[in-house]
């Protein structure tokens, strides 16, 4: 069998299971920031926190190393937090259990972090090594990446010195990221008006899960089959069909995750449910046909549950399920510049009901062109207003502008042919990097994103692969021993 011991190399991989065994949600980091904070200190390195919780830990040359230009090495600490419904996990407390499939690492039940925090490891096994030569070194470790992007924006100029900057938060080996999409958030809140049960009614329970989800940058193309527009499709049938009367909905976590499970509650009068019963067979069968190759584990289910006493207003109901019927989800345009990439998209993410008083529904959306990702999130909200409900847009982060003519693209490009004897994909991504916002900070800034292979980020289904985490590390310590001098 297998074990963490026999991986390479075996400095970033201890670090990995240590990082697994800190919780580190997002706006959370207090006990990763210490961590880091310690180990700085423990090493005898320069190690300083700003006030929005960025740490910085700077490593002098090498001997001989001197007159290289400085680089900085970044990632970011926090991790979605995401697990199975029928996971018992506490993610302020309980540590990550991963284990090995094959070749590929997985966490038991839960996100396995490796977003970003292999990255982390590779930053820290770097500082760690005595053998490695390299010019002055700085590792920028910032918070609150996936909710927010808040270290990177409140970054001050100056917090770090380097003109160089490698970006340790992506999820392709052999491919070379020089571009990301900028996003913004969309929420509308509805007013949750209820109405009394009428007699002689009957309850059910409906239940979506089994999807894969995803990262909602990354993935957003591939046809996933989202919970809450999946879900929202049967209930919106079953109101004009049947008059079910909705009492709660609830589907998604995470506004930058395709939401992969989805549960409802709805009562209907007692003579309709045999009706109604057939009706969810029929649409279960096709659903699940539709589905067939994206989401082969798609499992809906149908239970009865006990009667409630309130339940949404037919106003309410109407104007939700009508909102979420037309709001957009998925791809809306394709590059006209880069073959395949992804230009503009939209990710319904979320729906909440709050202390039986508000409908929440929260979206993303991304992309590379600053005015199409105003477009979107125009549309998005224009839906949403016309059911009336509130509507607040994030601040948003900019987009990274390709820059073909870097010096750490040429260099990374030729350390990786040097390596694997075969050229590396350089593109942009859809996803969004920390490195725009970097940009608006630091104008001027080199920078390339890099990272070994993990699939079914931001969700249960993340994993990181074993053999690409090698070639990442080799590819890393290439290029900054290739660094030209100042």
């Amino acid at each position: 069998m297998k074990s963490f011991k026999t991986f390479k190399p075996q400095p970033v991989w201890s670090f990995f299971l240590e990082i697994c065994k800190i919780p580190r949600a997002s706006k959370r980091e207090d006990k990763i920031i210490q961590y880091l904070l310690d180990f700085g200190r423990k090493y005898q390195l320069e190690t300083k926190r700003d006030k929005t919780g960025n740490v910085l830990i700077r490593k002098p040359a090498t001997k001989g190393y001197e007159n290289l230009k400085p680089i900085v090495l970044q990632s970011h600490m926090d991790m979605v937090c995401d697990k199975n419904a029928e996971t018992l996990f506490d993610f302020e407390n309980d540590p990550i259990q991963p284990f090995i499939d094959g070749n590929w690492v997985k966490a038991k039940g839960t996100t396995l972090g490796a977003d970003d925090g292999i990255g982390i490891a590779a930053q820290l096994a770097i500082l760690f090594s005595k053998e490695i030569n390299h010019g002055p070194i700085e590792c920028l470790f910032t918070i609150d990446e996936e909710t927010g992007m808040t270290g990177a924006k409140n970054i001050k100029p100056g917090f770090f010195s380097g003109k160089i900057l490698i970006n340790l938060d992506s999820e392709d080996e052999g491919e070379l990221f020089i571009g990301c999409a900028g996003g913004i958030d969309t929420v509308a809140t509805l007013q949750y008006k209820t109405r009394k049960v009428p007699d002689k009614s009957v309850a059910y329970t409906i239940s979506l899960t089994g999807l894969k989800g995803g990262h909602s940058g990354d993935e957003i193309h591939k046809g996933l089959g989202n919970s809450v527009k999946v879900l929202n499709r049967f209930l919106w049938n079953a109101t004009h069909k049947h008059k079910i009367m909705l009492q709660d909905f609830n589907g998604g976590n995470f506004r930058n995750a395709i939401p992969r499970e989805a549960f409802a509650t709805f009562t209907l009068k007692r003579k309709k449910q045999d009706h109604l019963e057939q009706f969810f067979t029929e649409f279960s069968a096709e659903i699940k046909n539709e589905f067939t190759i994206t989401e082969p584990e798609l499992n809906l289910k149908l239970e009865k549950t006990t009667l409630p006493t309130n339940v949404m207003s037919k106003g309410t109901q109407r104007k939700l399920l009508n909102a979420l019927y037309a709001c957009p989800h998925g791809v809306v345009a394709w590059s006209q510049e880069i073959k395949g990439l992804v230009e503009t998209s939209t990710n319904l993410a979320s729906i909440k009901i709050i202390g039986g008083e508000q409908i929440m529904v929260i979206t993303s959306q991304r992309s590379s062109v600053e005015s199409a990702k105003k477009d979107i999130s125009d549309r998005v909200a224009s839906v949403f207003s016309l059911a009336g409900a509130k509507i607040e847009h994030s601040d948003g982060y900019p987009g990274w502008k390709p820059d073909t003519n870097s010096e750490i693209l040429r260099i990374t490009e030729r350390s990786y042919k040097k390596l694997f004897y075969k050229k590396p994909i350089v593109r942009a991504i859809h996803a969004g990097l920390e490195c725009g916002l970097f940009l608006e900070k630091y104008p001027g800034l080199d920078m390339i994103s890099f990272g070994p292979t993990i699939r079914g980020v931001h969700s249960p289904e993340e994993r990181l692969d074993i053999t690409t985490t090698e070639k990442f590390w080799d590819l890393l310590i290439d290029v900054i021993q290739n660094i030209p001098e100042k």
